[in-house]
């Protein structure tokens, strides 16, 4: 796992300054501690951030050329298929110099172009500069593991895997979207292609840039696809694919267990890391080292439930119970993640990172294990939504409502009560605008109460929810479960969860492998039959009776538990001033962004416990601080701040 950085100037004339990619690294300096590469040729900088995983000679050194110096690569990321994909280029004759996976693109890219991405199997971004061309081709992964982003302008093009070092360039502005920001009010972070700043763009997951003579083009070389369904009518059927469904899982967490440097896994006591432990623990020759993180708050602690599978499957567990310091975290996390961003399990991922980091090198984690089996609560909410179709006008009714607000707190939780309060309003929606609303921080209504009429002016016609529709309309699944998982790697997957957990890690020079996220596995799961997935409440229904006796029936059978921090009860104590301190200051409301009297609103209700309102909260504070570590003073982008 690296970190990359690049400038290719337009016209051949100019030259590109090796300060400037020098300063691009220092900024990523985090992702790739152990070397650091420049090169430049004319109007061509490459740069390049090592963590040291496989063949930690200098032989792995980047930018590398191939034997001509014809091409130069600068890559982030791991090639899992790397050995069988050498050895088919050994047998065409071509002689390594490296043991690395870096070379194997090489001279892939060298053999077969652009068409080299369909035999790559893993994580990757990487930008390879043809000499003879005078092309640069830059590709992300299929699934959008590792972040690529630029900057183009009529002078050339500028792109890195962090946002902080394309900001090294003095010709890129730190000005901030509006747009990107009434979808990050919507998503909790900022989607792809858009970035918080004007000006720069992500590479979406599955797509390649090809860029030659001036001119810049985007091209999709992926898409996951939930047909032809595979069978599961009968029994027998069904063990088939139970038995299959294990055999590539396997598969796939042997590939993640290639290292040179100490390697171990998350463990946070569900379903998803349990099972990622529990196939290390069968391919591994010796114990599998094991990181959990717990609280002192018992609602959201696990460890009880990491401990019992690390002493069934005799893994040498470590584990650490914290009291997340958000005064101390916040500066941090608003840094490292470059542009707003509003998960608040960002926190206990930076913290067990951080812990894991002092004994490995590589972590093993179990990231879209609900993508692929529909293992989220709104999915069942789904569910029970389509069911209940017939009857929304009663149940959505505000009579309904007023029942539901009658019943004591011994009988329904306050969480309760809003959860269900939030399924009843969505009732009489479509399904797919149901499910947006499900997934919204700010909702339209919302953001009609919060916007001024000079924001809402800046944010023009865009609307959120259009973002979501539009991968319900591109994918091929016919059942809307189906089509709702397709939204989700596109969307909730690749924006929010995946860079949540690089950023995280790579804070702390860490490398993330996830299992769940190979490509062929992915592919697999999606042409499962629905009812395989989901059905009478249940989640994850073929994964669960795959795993039965490999994993203990207690993790199999517990209800889901989300990864994170209780923000609503520090909002209401530990960081009741500093929520008032950020967003009722002078310095906030002068944006103009927002009407004070609804800011306000927010965190009286919240304090006093009329509403809960945490989520939305932390997401204006996440974009305040952002707001005044990136925009309010550009040039203190520091290269190492924290």
């Amino acid at each position: 796992m690296c970190g990359i950085a690049g400038r290719l100037e337009f016209d051949p004339a100019c030259s590109v300054d090796p300060a400037l990619i020098r300063r691009m690294c220092a900024a990523i300096e985090h992702r790739g501690p152990d070397d650091e590469g420049v090169w430049t040729q004319g109007p061509i900088g490459l740069g390049h951030r090592r963590l040291s995983i496989l063949d930690l000679s200098s032989a792995g050194h980047q930018p590398m050329p191939n034997v001509t110096g014809t091409l130069w690569i600068t890559f982030n990321g791991e090639i899992y298929n790397f050995l069988d994909l050498r050895a088919d280029l050994e047998r065409a004759g071509v002689v390594f110099r490296s043991r690395t996976d870096t070379e194997v693109i090489l001279h892939l890219y060298e053999r077969e172009g652009v068409e080299c991405l369909k035999r790559l199997r893993g994580m990757f971004a990487f930008a390879i500069w043809d000499t003879r061309a005078k092309a640069l081709f830059m590709a992300r992964d299929r699934i959008g593991v590792k972040p690529l982003c630029y900057h183009t302008d009529e002078r050339g093009i500028t792109f890195a895997s962090e946002i902080k070092a394309v900001l090294q360039d003095p010709g890129v502005s730190h000005e901030p979207d509006p747009v990107a920001i009434h979808h990050y009010l919507t998503y909790q972070s900022v989607p792809a292609p858009l970035c918080a700043f004007r000006g720069i763009q992500k590479l979406p997951p599955g797509h390649y840039l090809l860029c030659r003579g001036g001119r810049t083009e985007v091209k999709r070389y992926w898409r996951l696809s939930y047909e032809p369904k595979r069978s599961a009518a009968t029994r027998r059927e069904q063990r088939d694919l139970e038995a299959e469904l294990l055999r590539r899982f396997e598969e796939s967490v042997r590939l993640r267990l290639i290292s040179d440097v100490p390697l171990g896994a998350f463990l946070s006591g569900g379903v998803d890391s349990s099972a990622v432990v529990a196939m290390m623990s069968r391919c591994a020759t010796g114990p599998v080292r094991t990181f959990s993180i717990g609280f002192d708050d018992a609602s959201y602690d696990e460890l009880g439930y990491a401990r019992l599978v690390a002493e069934r499957l005799g893994t040498r567990h470590t584990e650490l119970t914290v009291r997340p310091d958000a005064l101390e975290v916040l500066p941090k996390l608003t840094w490292h993640y470059d542009e707003p961003y509003a998960d608040a399990s960002a926190i206990p991922t930076y913290y067990v990172s951080k812990m894991a980091r002092e004994h490995v090198t590589v972590v093993l984690n179990g990231d879209a294990g609900d993508e692929n089996f529909a293992g989220y609560d709104r999915h069942v909410a789904n569910q029970y939504a389509h069911q209940l179709r017939a009857f929304a006008p009663i149940v959505g009714s505000r009579a309904f409502r007023g029942i539901v607000d009658a019943m004591p707190a011994g009988i329904m939780s306050s969480s309760k009560r809003f959860r269900l309060h939030r399924f009843l309003a969505q009732l009489h929606r479509t399904p797919q605008a149901r499910n947006a609303a499900w997934m919204s921080q700010f909702d339209p209504e919302a953001k009609q109460q919060l916007y001024t009429q000079a924001f809402r002016h800046q944010v023009g016609p865009a609307e959120a929810e259009e973002l979501l529709f539009e991968k319900y309309r591109e994918t091929d699944a016919r059942d809307f479960i189906d089509q709702t998982l397709y939204a989700d790697v596109n969307t909730y997957l690749p924006n929010t969860l995946l860079v949540k957990v690089d950023i995280a890690s790579m804070a702390n020079s860490l490398e993330a492998r996830s299992p769940f996220l190979d490509h062929t596995f992915m592919e697999f799961a999606a042409r499962l039959p629905v009812d395989q997935k989901i059905r009478g409440g249940r989640t994850k229904i073929i994964l669960r009776r795959a795993l039965r006796g490999v994993i203990p029936d207690a993790i199999l059978d517990r209800p889901k538990m989300g990864f994170s921090v209780p923000i609503d009860h520090w909002l209401r104590n530990e960081l009741k001033d500093m929520s008032h301190d950020l967003l009722l200051s002078q310095r906030s409301l002068s944006r103009g962004y927002f009407r004070s009297a609804f800011v306000e609103r927010m965190l009286t209700e919240h304090a006093d416990g009329r509403r809960k309102w945490h989520t939305q909260i932390w997401n204006l504070m996440m974009l305040e601080s952002w707001l005044r570590e990136f925009v309010d003073q550009p040039a203190g982008v520091a290269l190492a701040r924290h």
